[in-house]
């Protein structure tokens, strides 16, 4: 993968901020021509920097306006478990980001419901019967203070 230059960034600051812009109107935002600024972005999405474009959903419109993050404490702790459980979470609609971390509990999982009732069905119904699930504990989102998937492009 090639280095990242100033230009490479500045590219990537302006497709997290507006995915939708045109190659013109891009490379008139970091000071190229449309062919080299074409040239980058293809290359980056080649190289995997640029893994996909997205529309951004507002959940309350979707009826998932209650967000929801558990720890999931597993019992055993072996690659075929791992295994078991990437599969299983992967096909749960509910569950936008699941995240294998180190510390007191082995999953930190963000799903997105409707109601309690949702998350009585998510938690007793799925998580815990995902294989070596021994304990949870969840945190209800009262306020939502922050949420993007920008990344910082400056070094």
């Amino acid at each position: 993968m090639k280095e990242l230059d100033k230009i490479d960034r500045k590219i990537l600051a302006c497709l997290q901020r507006d995915g939708r812009l045109s190659m013109t109107q891009l490379a008139d935002e970091v000071g190229l021509s449309a062919t080299p600024c074409t040239e980058r972005v293809r290359r980056m999405e080649r190289d995997g920097v640029i893994t996909g474009y997205h529309a951004r959903l507002n959940p309350e419109a979707l009826g998932r306006g209650m967000l929801v993050f558990v720890e999931l404490k597993m019992s055993t702790k072996s690659d075929e478990n791992f295994n078991k459980v990437k599969q299983q979470i992967a096909v749960v609609p509910e569950v936008l980001d699941c995240h294998l971390v180190a510390g007191d509990f082995d999953y930190l999982i963000k799903a997105r419901i409707r109601e309690m009732a949702d998350y009585r069905r998510l938690l007793g119904h799925i998580l815990l019967k995902l294989p070596g699930a021994v304990e949870s504990r969840s945190y209800v989102v009262m306020e939502e203070l922050k949420e993007t998937l920008s990344l910082p492009t400056e070094l």
